[in-house]
């Protein structure tokens, strides 16, 4: 007899997703976590505590209605880190609360501790009192998680030199800041602090950034980030960074020196098995500390599971949370659909970036004939009451049958008005089906249907001369 039918490591999304969808199912159920990270890396030092960041910049900055109200508007002249600060930790202590209490709802047990593999039915607890607990178990869930990956060159101190989990503890708002990165975390910070004035440059190896993304979208938050003064230094790599007493020295393998108050790290994550004693249940991670998993999430040890970001690709909380859910229901015998391949992705710069389905580059590769609709928010009522004068909505379109392939918007709510896109992809709509639906007015969501209406008159044009 087991302590649990299933017991789950780690709170984030995909651990509380798992262990709900596992006592929804009448199995008994344990989540193991630190007192501390009650709701994973997720609701303390990643997802919820940068997305809320970047409200309080845009509201305290009042960027986003500069558009409307000149370019010296402010909502507050001097913005400090408590200003800040605020509004992200009464958010954490909301959403902490919210977790405890739907775990408790559904008669999930809190272990409070770290936990390591005992073998592949038992784990060692570790409380902080000096005494490990042993909880046993039928089947096991590993949603760890991950931690930003740290250079063994790089002197990290959590004040001059940080992370992106540091960087939300800074103690003052920089006046320079180096971001070494130019992924979807270090291009969100980086407009975050270009907004709050800080002088910032992004260091990236690679020719380009977000090269997953559409072109003509990076180009525009290229365009936007170097109208708040970022500097941009592609094709480069950083050999050296010195700690001084006023600020940091940023030495490239080119020669260039960039002095910064701080130089933020953004070098991707490592998985979070290292203290787990994988190696006692009979499981292996690879070098990035990720652990690979079949189609229903299960390892190589049949009643061990793993999801969330310690499995790799594509590691967003959306994405871990359903995972969380399959690997669950297939834990507890329950029959599961997969998830579905089309997943939007959001980028939260600044200003915000989403798109599903396949990009410009991705249809010219395969040789998929595609035409193209857009609507710019400048043309929409709504666009002109928020003071957005630069977001737009990309829809591509075949041209044969008028199917949707993908869907890309930047600007205001660009995260929230993808999920239109997405349904119509998703249920094999047309283009038809958003030209003749009736959109509330004055809305952003009207875009869809003046971009189907520009992509049908490009058809329609291209039929009547070609036949």
């Amino acid at each position: 007899m087991y302590d649990y039918d299933l017991l789950v490591l780690g709170s984030g999304p995909s651990g509380q997703k798992a262990a709900i969808a596992a006592a929804k199912l009448g199995r008994r159920v344990g989540i193991v976590d630190r007192r501390d990270m009650i709701g994973g890396v997720c609701i303390n030092t990643g997802t919820v505590p940068s997305k809320t960041l970047r409200e309080a910049v845009l509201y305290l900055t009042g960027l986003s209605q500069r558009d409307l109200y000149g370019s010296s508007y402010r909502v507050k002249e001097e913005i400090t880190v408590s200003d800040l600060a605020a509004r992200t930790q009464h958010v954490i202590t909301r959403q902490t609360d919210v977790i405890r209490n739907q775990l408790a709802r559904n008669r999930v047990a809190m272990i409070t501790g770290t936990g390591r593999f005992a073998d592949a039915h038992a784990i060692w607890v570790d409380g902080g009192s000096g005494r490990d607990t042993r909880v046993t178990f039928d089947k096991i869930i590993i949603a760890a998680g991950t931690r930003p990956a740290r250079p063994d060159s790089v002197d990290f101190d959590d004040r001059t030199i940080v992370d992106s989990d540091g960087v939300i503890n800074l103690q003052a708002v920089p006046r320079s800041m180096v971001v070494v990165g130019a992924g979807v975390i270090g291009m969100e910070y980086a407009s975050m602090f270009a907004a709050l004035g800080t002088k910032v440059t992004v260091v990236e190896r690679r020719d380009r950034m977000l090269e997953f993304c559409d072109d003509e979208v990076v180009e525009s938050l290229k365009y936007h980030l170097r109208d708040l003064s970022v500097a941009f230094r592609f094709g480069e790599e950083v050999a050296a960074v010195e700690k001084h007493q006023t600020a940091a020295l940023c030495i490239l393998k080119s020669g260039k020196k960039i002095v910064a108050d701080t130089v933020m790290y953004s070098a991707g994550r490592q998985g979070q098995t290292d203290d787990l004693a994988l190696e006692a249940a009979g499981l292996e991670a690879d070098k990035r500390g990720r652990i690979k998993v079949d189609a229903n999430y299960r390892t190589s040890v049949d009643n061990i599971y793993a999801v969330g970001d310690v499995i790799g690709f594509p590691a967003l909380a959306s994405t871990s949370m359903e995972q969380g859910r399959l690997a669950a229901q297939h834990a507890c015998g329950e029959p599961i659909r997969e998830m579905h391949g089309l997943q939007p992705i959001g980028i939260y710069t600044i200003p915000e970036i989403s798109f599903v389905g396949q990009t410009e580059g991705q249809l010219t590769d395969s040789s998929t004939p595609f035409e193209v609709g857009i609507a710019r928010y400048r043309e929409l009522a709504r666009g002109q009451i928020v003071g957005d004068s630069y977001g737009m909505l990309k829809l591509l379109v075949s041209p044969d049958d008028g199917r949707l392939l993908g869907v890309h918007v930047f600007g205001t709510a660009a995260t929230e008005i993808v999920h239109i896109g997405q349904a119509v992809i998703g249920c094999g709509g047309t283009i038809d089906y958003l030209v003749d639906a009736v959109f509330n007015y004055p809305t952003l969501a009207e875009a869809y249907k003046v971009a189907a209406l520009d992509a049908s008159n490009k058809i329609r044009n291209i039929t009547r001369i070609d036949g």
